[in-house]
């Protein structure tokens, strides 16, 4: 699928609030396919830099552009605790639909579609609060999903699921990279990282310190941070 969005473009990119830097500056550009994993220890600004991408965070000075200006509108993002709506698993999946005109027979056959796909088709009428961990997560990339967005951003989904809950989120992310949907997530599992990345975006300190692809990012890494991270010590 050709991506009208890319590349997104970050030349001297500083984001800060209250007057402190969060991260930056940054220059970084992305483009192609596939799934780019922003890596680095907590508080290195992973989840900074996707909202700064996304748009929920403003850049201070330099700039971030992407290919086309209303490049938010193909986007979906996915909150490191999914936000549920107080309303049944079809509710949730059929709203982004509602908002985006789908008439009424697609938005309930597409929803229940989207719900067989992640493993909640007996589940529909339940209200979304009331599902496990792991649940509210698919059911939160799904709904993300289901508008076929271009780019979808997800903020470490996987942090406080166990094993299982964990593999199926993968499972969902790798359909989604298969379907054509241009992934950019944060995470500071490194074995999550090896199963899913195509290319590492690896931080510190609010500071890109190495891009590149996966393989040989962990291969070979350029820096002694990164080898240090990939070591399992303490970087700061």
């Amino acid at each position: 699928m050709v991506n009208a969005l890319l590349p997104v473009v970050l030349r001297g990119a500083v984001v800060r609030k209250r007057g402190q830097r969060l991260v930056g500056p940054i220059d970084l550009t992305l483009d192609g396919q596939g799934i780019t994993i922003i890596l680095g220890p907590n508080g290195a600004g992973k989840t900074t830099l996707l909202r700064a991408m996304h748009g929920l965070e403003r850049v201070a000075s330099g700039r971030l552009e992407w290919a086309i200006p209303d490049a938010q509108a193909h986007q979906a993002f996915v909150f490191q605790t999914p936000i549920m709506m107080r309303r049944s698993v079809l509710d949730n999946l059929s709203y982004p639909l509602r908002l985006a005109g789908r008439a009424q027979s697609d938005v309930v056959t597409a929803a229940q579609d989207a719900a067989r796909a992640i493993g909640l088709q007996d589940k529909l009428n339940l209200p979304a609060p009331r599902l496990s961990g792991g649940e509210k997560q698919k059911l939160a990339l799904a709904r993300a999903l289901i508008c076929a967005p271009q780019v979808l951003f997800l903020d470490e989904p996987c942090a406080s699921l166990d094993g299982p809950a964990t593999r199926e989120i993968e499972a969902v992310l790798q359909q989604a990279k298969a379907d054509g949907t241009r992934i950019i997530m944060s995470t500071h599992d490194i074995g999550q990282a090896r199963r899913l990345a195509d290319e590492i975006v690896f931080m510190v300190s609010g500071r890109v310190v190495q891009t590149g692809p996966a393989q040989a990012f962990f291969e070979a890494p350029e820096t002694t941070q990164a080898a240090a991270f990939l070591n399992g010590d303490i970087v700061e």
